[in-house]
């Protein structure tokens, strides 16, 4: 089966869905919100779908089928966020990066082949997929944190605070997904330790320096925020360093060793 058609599909809810709610804004009302997650849904579903099809039901970690499987994730996250957080700015940016990772598997990707994974390695794989996306929100997340704070600090509102909740639930709603992205993070990091077996014949140094480095960020920002009140600048600094420090443990590497060096892994 083609999948050309529902992953064209997909890109248009995405973003659409994006554009819905990008309509506080211009100043309408919160109503197309709603249309727009349940145009993201709905993307969702079919950005699901496409990899099932494209990579026969398996987890495919090759470079641009793991962007896209993290894409999914972090949009199905994000859904869940805004249900009970209504954080219209995570999705204006979640989504359309949904639609153009999902556009390059299907389109511009060399077709891979997933390789196969034991339940222990599956296991280790879920929880730091898991933990990635919960970072890679709460990355998003700083960054708009960052944004309000600029405009509040120099009185200067700007339409993107329509989409956004009062700036302590923002800086309450980043610390929570912090925390329960560094405990998926330590949990990865321990999973690692008992299953993986040589990391210097699977490639994984550089991944696994880079991701014990990228904790020890998050678990400083944790402490200083609950020793010392961290928050504003310093925290949305210590963030986006982890998250720039743990994009390059994983896809840092996979980049180099799959788009320059040419080795399957």
């Amino acid at each position: 089966m083609s999948l050309a058609l529902p992953t064209t599909l997909a890109i248009v809810f995405y973003l659409g869905g994006a554009s819905l709610l990008a309509a506080p804004l211009t100043g309408c009302p919160r109503t197309p919100q709603r249309l727009g997650l349940g145009a993201a849904t709905l993307a969702l579903l079919l950005h699901i779908a496409v990899l099932l099809g494209a990579h026969g039901g398996r987890v495919d970690l090759h470079f641009f089928a793991a962007l896209s499987l993290v894409a999914c994730v972090v949009a199905a996250l994000t859904l869940l966020v805004n249900l009970s957080k209504p954080v219209a700015g995570l999705g204006m940016i979640v989504f359309p990066l949904a639609a153009l990772l999902l556009g390059l598997d299907v389109f511009f990707a060399p077709p891979t082949t997933p390789n196969p994974l034991d339940w222990q390695i599956s296991l280790h794989v879920a929880i730091a997929l898991l933990g990635y996306s919960v970072l890679s929100i709460a990355a998003v997340l700083a960054v708009l944190l960052a944004v309000q704070e600029r405009a509040l600090r120099t009185h200067r509102p700007i339409q993107l605070m329509r989409a956004l909740p009062p700036l302590t639930q923002t800086e309450s709603l980043l610390f929570r997904l912090i925390g329960a992205g560094f405990a998926l993070l330590t949990l990865t990091l321990l999973s690692g330790s008992l299953f993986i077996q040589n990391i210097r014949a699977q490639h994984l140094i550089h991944t696994t320096v880079l991701s014990v480095l990228a904790w020890l960020i998050f678990g400083t920002l944790l402490w200083g925020r609950w020793k010392h009140g961290w928050r504003g600048r310093s925290a949305v600094n210590l963030c986006l360093t982890g998250m720039a420090v743990l994009l390059l443990a994983f896809f840092g590497s996979k980049a180099v060793l799959e788009l320059i060096l040419h080795r399957s892994v």
